[in-house]
């Protein structure tokens, strides 16, 4: 099967559009048709997700303790009520507003991601995974979604929203296209991986190219895409307080496919989201096959956004109902299933097993015997973290930051164990952060397990790539984090540590190394994401008010219960 593809012609021509599509039917879409100007929410045709609260689904849970996060929580409340201005900052002001002197970082970062932009008939659409013009491209020059999602943040910082809606909309209209593996059709939802513009100077013609796995390594379907492009919705709605692109039935339509591949009855026994192994950031064989951390708590952000931006019509109310649903099985599930600190490590380690009951402590068969050596050591007296895994007989006790980090931005973690995932950052510094932030996984699996685990991957070797290297990217998810925690100190070293080298090693895609000290030996120079990354997260700690574009406060009504039920009923 080929790519899919669009043939646009100059004279704003279509071919093969899809007869459903109705804003995309015989033209592509007029932007002059949404407002320049943000417009106010309809607060009284739709509440916000705190509003209308998970509490109005009973579920009879009990309340939670206060903790020094609480305190943090306040600050939050505000900043998740505002819309972040739409200030510049960086290349277009000398001075930022809060009156730090820009890094001499920021405005080549800012000049690299501009080069990086991607345009398809004179609008930009996109930004190109990279500009390493040294090796082959491979794939490097496509928009990917996920890698797309720090260059919009950091445009919506940056006051220039348009280049987000335009990518929005066009990664919407792919979504429409029928999408087949050989012989074998994707669910109407899905979202694509990349796509990129392939321009014909013969036909004076541009035609897009979209990947839904049938190019990937593996041929895996990009499971994340989806709740990234909900998760940029919202953002843009936040950013520039304009409700109308989600309020389009089209957005509303593209929001309910992908809700409905995740919210479908099967033979399901736990609220997670089964994968395969390469369906996320970590897009090789890794052994996160399963219920990965990164896709569980993505899949719990896009529900928390989806809820506020679904209208309130009758097939919205519907969807609204069964997010809500979902959202109480899925934290409770997490949060008790997923979490390990010091006491869960030692209840596990005394685990009886082949228990056959509902008072079943061990309801995974959990054998003692599979914990791995090396996590007694890493875990500190006060401190913890979502495992990688949890499945029958499985727990995958690897600490991965995306979920982790989304875990603390989109309230998953309680204020509790968002606490305790910092003092664990804070405690492994060395193992975690090291000479350059950081570890997309830790530890790396090496020799034997390598072998079986990752297929004798020449790429993932020990401590490279996804198996334990260090990925610059992460810093603005730990910033975030950091900022909604109340620990912008533990950023502010982690962007200290990155501006020594980054720039001056070409803004590499990661490091190599238990220390992250080496640049990684397949790794591209130049990753927009990598530079955008550090954009945002410079422009985050700046102006804090843009936590509240990816950051949800925690439901004071979803009363979390952190001791084990004997009942397995969701």
């Amino acid at each position: 099967m080929s790519l899919l593809s669009v043939d646009v012609s100059q004279n704003g021509g279509i071919k093969n559009v899809d007869s459903s599509t109705s804003v995309f039917e015989m033209e592509e879409f007029d932007f002059s048709r949404l407002p320049d100007r943000p417009r106010t929410l309809n607060i009284e045709r739709q509440r916000s997700f705190d509003e209308r609260s998970l509490a109005e689904i009973p579920m009879g849970l009990s309340p939670h303790p206060p903790s020094r996060a609480d305190n943090f929580n306040r600050v939050l409340d505000h900043l998740d009520s505002i819309f972040s201005p739409s200030r510049r900052s960086g290349l277009n002001t000398p001075r930022s507003h809060f009156g730090y002197e820009p890094h001499p970082m920021t405005a080549e970062a800012w000049e690299t991601l501009r080069r990086s932009l991607v345009y398809f008939r004179g609008r930009p659409v996109g930004t190109i995974a990279a500009l390493d013009n040294s090796e082959e491209k491979l794939n490097y020059d496509q928009v990917f979604v996920r890698d797309f999602v720090p260059s919009a943040l950091a445009f919506l910082m940056n006051g220039e929203p348009e280049i987000v809606k335009n990518f929005i909309l066009k990664t919407l209209r792919l979504q429409s296209w029928e999408k087949k593996i050989d012989r074998f059709q994707l669910g109407e939802g899905v979202m694509p991986a990349s796509f990129k513009v392939l321009h014909d100077p013969v036909r004076n013609t541009e035609t897009l190219i979209a990947d839904f796995g049938e190019s990937a390594i593996g041929r895996v379907a990009p499971v994340d895409s989806g709740f990234w492009w909900i998760i940029l919705l919202r953002a843009y709605t936040k950013s520039t307080g304009d409700s109308s692109l989600a309020e389009m039935p089209e957005c509303q339509k593209g929001m309910r496919l992908i809700l409905s591949l995740c919210l479908s009855e099967g033979f399901d026994t736990f609220p997670t989201l089964l994968c395969a192994d390469g369906c996320c950031m970590i897009d090789r064989r890794m052994g996160v096959y399963g219920y990965p951390i990164e896709i569980q708590a993505l899949f719990f952000m896009a529900l928390r956004c989806a809820l506020v931006l679904l209208k309130q019509d009758a097939q919205g109310k519907d969807f609204i109902e069964r997010v809500m649903k979902r959202l109480h099985a899925l934290s409770y599930h997490m949060r008790n299933y997923f979490w390990l600190d010091l006491k869960q490590l030692n209840d596990i380690y005394r685990y009886k097993t082949e228990e056959y009951s509902h008072t079943a402590v061990n309801k995974f068969n959990v054998m003692p015997d599979s914990l791995p050596e090396w996590v007694f050591d890493f875990m500190p007296m006060h401190g913890g973290y979502f495992i990688g895994n949890v499945g029958p007989s499985k727990m995958d006790f690897r600490w991965f930051c995306l979920g982790n980090c989304i875990a603390i931005l989109s309230s998953l973690a309680t204020p509790e164990q968002a606490t305790a995932i910092m003092d664990l950052i804070e405690s492994r510094w060395e193992e975690l952060v090291g000479d350059m932030p950081l570890k997309v996984c830790y530890p790396a699996i090496e020799n034997h397990e390598w072998r079986i685990v990752t297929g004798c991957d020449p790429k993932n070797t020990r401590w490279s790539y996804h198996n334990g290297g260090s990925w610059p990217v992460l810093l603005w998810l730990l910033t975030a984090a950091c900022i909604k925690t109340g620990r912008p100190q533990i950023a502010r070293r982690a962007i200290e540590l990155a501006e020594a080298r980054l720039s001056k090693d070409g803004w590499p895609e990661y490091y190599d190394g238990k220390l992250g000290r080496y640049i990684g030996k397949q790794a591209r120079r130049y990753q927009t994401w990598s530079i955008s990354g550090y954009l945002v997260a410079k422009m985050m700690l700046e102006d804090p008010s843009h936590l509240g574009m990816v950051a949800h406060e925690e439901d004071k009504q979803l009363k979390p219960v952190l001791k084990r039920s004997s009942s397995w009923t969701f």
